[in-house]
């Protein structure tokens, strides 16, 4: 009887959860799919034209596309790079016996709590006119000028705010792993004769691994659709060179009205991260079983 019972709430629970993604999520991705099969300009009264697979053959002949999917690699290869390098970082600090490390631990989390748009637009200020003041001020005009004016430190400047943004969330999820070492292990490895980086590499690491595949796949899926920051901090200028792939589809489907190209690129996209992540948790995962 309870076990009847407990199966009602939980039908009861998950009906309208799967209900809200059927209609949020499955639908509309269907739909979307067809659309990716057609050329229209996105007005109802207008017509719809069926071209197959054209817009998907002409994705790579898009200049402007393939470069905002090369923009987007070398953010997500540096930002996956250094937030998960910092996070592993902080997660050792606040995890040591550091006094301060429960304040430490809030400081480094709270900019996670801050939506990408208005951390861009904090950001952006920043970037521009206080260090365009800074630099007028020290004379240090090398370094402190408006840095979005510039496509290479352009590109910097989003890597720094989405590594500021993130690294403190990834942090939590490294302290989480590394708590859940026993004590009785590290005793162990000390008594061994096991100095800090011998017990970091040899012992530590490879007992954190499904934490390393978390990590790992959030900052890979979260830097690949990045596209708040994109918009608010550089809005993919200077002329198009900090354009990510979710913004250019974005600039496709709602500047442009291609709607059915634009979706075209959108499929494109979902299957290339899609793709990319389930490989990349697959080889994570394995290194965890082995390890």
């Amino acid at each position: 009887m309870r076990k009847k019972k407990d199966r009602a709430w939980y039908i009861f629970f998950v009906i309208p959860l799967l209900f809200i993604f059927t209609t949020v999520v499955i639908i509309p991705f269907v739909i979307g799919i067809g659309y990716s099969f057609i050329s229209w300009d996105g007005m109802p009264l207008n017509d719809k034209t069926f071209v197959g697979f054209d817009n998907f053959i002409r994705l790579f002949s898009d200049k402007r596309f393939i470069t905002s999917a090369l923009h987007t690699v070398i953010f997500t290869v540096i930002s996956v790079a250094v937030i998960n390098i910092l996070g592993l970082t902080f997660a050792l600090i606040v995890t040591s016996k550091l006094k301060i490390r429960n304040i430490v631990r809030t400081m480094l989390f709270m900019p996670y709590l801050i939506g990408g748009l208005i951390l861009g637009y904090i950001w952006k200020f920043i970037f521009t006119d206080l260090f365009k003041m800074i630099g007028e001020t020290t004379g240090l005009n090398n370094f402190f000028f408006s840095w979005l004016l510039n496509p290479k430190y352009a590109l910097a400047a989003m890597i720094i705010v989405t590594t500021w943004q993130m690294a403190g969330y990834i942090m939590i999820i490294y302290i989480n792993g590394i708590q859940g070492i026993s004590e009785d292990v590290i005793e162990a490895s000390k008594v061994d004769g096991a100095g800090f980086w011998r017990s970091l590499f040899n012992i530590k690491f490879p007992l954190i691994m499904p934490s390393f595949t978390i990590c790992l796949f959030m900052t890979l899926s979260n830097c690949f659709k990045i596209f708040d920051v994109n918009v608010s901090l550089t809005g993919g200028g200077p002329s198009n060179s900090t354009e990510m792939m979710a913004m250019n589809i974005y600039n496709e489907i709602f500047s442009l009205n291609n709607y059915g190209y634009g979706q075209a690129k959108a499929i494109f996209f979902f299957v290339a991260v899609a793709s990319i992540t389930l490989i990349q948790v697959a080889i994570t995962k394995k290194r965890e079983v082995e390890m």
